[in-house]
């Protein structure tokens, strides 16, 4: 039976998941995050932000950051970081047919065939004003009578020159009247499917889970601290970044501006166990449905992990150690492409099909995420001071204790 003193034991809430769904759902390809950012999470964070804190917003881009204590830079600064932006394809060319071509980002042209998509066309006469283009789908071959044996049997793929956007454009002069609806090289397309409940109990499945969820947890968090009384010695600055898909570059500029001395990153990770054909590479066997998980390795801080993992560890919150070698590849990063020097972690939940129309992900996981992230920042401020904690508690391997055999047998299984 679930503890309802634990949310990440029990369903989701409708509410919350109709935040969730709301924050997944604005169209915030790289480079238009405002959708997202101004339309939904700006005055989201506005509807609970206590008096005292604080919104700053960007000129380069769309990014945006809730600041409980502005100017107070002696506290310590906790930014925790996701990122708005999703991927897009973009159009290349229009054919004498009719044909849109499309460059297809960071997504595999496989993935892409038969979708529904929406493009964004900036207004020529009126540039700065978009307007929006439904019905169309992706395509490559047009029908499997069309495709060669090899094609046809799976051994030959699709090249991502091949892809296009069909309008369904018919008769004459089907390259003017794509032309006369204004769409130009350069216009954004995004996928077109709403998040919806999966069949599994507390399952979700949609596009661009990467990463609106992460911005659903970092404005979940800043709502729980808030909620909470807010923090005292703690500076936190709950940051949505953009760019995050080409570079981690808007996260750089916010630890760069901001020069945080914790980054705790938010973003999507992978279930290893689902993913099909990867068994031989030995992959840690992170699952959806079985926590959070907090990267090892990289850039990632021992110190700050170790206060991460024993929060989890008190509350039974459940947690996957994930590790990432020399980058976490998110924006954990931040502040080592920003030159800052700052303690940094990745927190992730384990979703399935990244980069594709089906993502998929488990409530709790991302509820487990949510409160690990606001528990760990209550510790952080209840420290008698965070700035030596971290400058004075390195680990040391030359202190290490020699550990023996444990022998064979197996611990019991925890209570549940």
């Amino acid at each position: 039976m679930s503890d309802t003193r634990k949310p990440w034991n029990s369903p989701m809430p409708a509410p919350q998941f109709d935040l969730m769904r709301r924050i997944l759902s604005a169209p915030s390809p790289v480079g238009l995050e405002a959708a997202m950012t101004y339309g939904v999470l700006k005055p989201h964070f506005e509807s609970f932000a206590p008096a005292g804190w604080q919104l700053r917003q960007f000129m380069g881009h769309a990014g945006v950051v809730l600041d409980t204590h502005p100017g107070r830079d002696d506290l310590f600064k906790v930014m925790i970081i996701g990122h708005a932006d999703k991927i897009r394809m973009q159009v290349r060319s229009i054919g004498e047919d009719g044909k849109i071509w499309i460059n297809t980002d960071s997504f595999l042209p496989g993935v892409l065939i038969g979708h529904e998509v929406t493009l964004f066309s900036e207004d020529p006469e009126a540039p700065g004003s978009y307007r929006r283009i439904e019905g169309g789908t992706v395509e490559a071959l047009g029908a499997i009578h069309f495709s060669d044996m090899a094609q046809r049997s799976g051994e030959k793929g699709i090249k991502k020159e091949q892809i296009y956007l069909d309008l369904q454009i018919h008769g004459e002069n089907k390259k003017q009247q794509v032309e006369n609806l204004g769409v130009r090289p350069g216009d954004s397309i995004i996928l077109d499917r709403a998040i919806r409940h999966g069949f599994s109990p507390d399952t979700f499945y949609g596009a661009y889970l990467d990463n609106g969820l992460g911005c659903f947890v970092t404005a979940e968090v800043a709502r729980l601290i808030a909620e909470a009384g807010g923090t005292e010695q703690v500076r936190v600055l709950f940051a949505i970044a953009s760019y995050e898909e080409i570079g981690r570059l808007g996260s750089r500029v916010l630890a760069g501006e901001l020069r945080p001395d914790a980054i705790i990153a938010v973003d999507v990770n992978h279930d290893y166990t689902a993913a099909p054909g990867i068994g031989d590479r030995r992959m840690q066997p992170l699952e959806m449905g079985k926590g959070f998980t907090l990267s090892v390795g990289a850039i990632a801080s021992e110190q700050l992990n170790r206060i991460i993992e024993t929060t989890a560890r008190e509350q039974g919150i459940p947690v996957q150690r994930d590790i990432v070698g020399p980058d976490t590849g998110t924006d954990g990063m931040a502040g080592v492409l920003a030159a800052v020097d700052c303690v940094a972690t990745s927190i992730g939940f384990p979703i399935r099909n990244m980069h594709t129309i089906s993502e998929t992900g488990y409530t709790r996981d991302v509820l487990a995420a949510i409160h690990a992230i606001t528990h760990t920042v209550q510790a952080l401020d209840a420290l008698s001071d965070p700035h030596r904690e971290f400058r004075d508690n390195h680990p040391r391997l030359d202190q290490a204790g020699p550990l023996v055999h444990q022998g064979a047998d197996k611990p019991e299984p925890a209570d549940t």
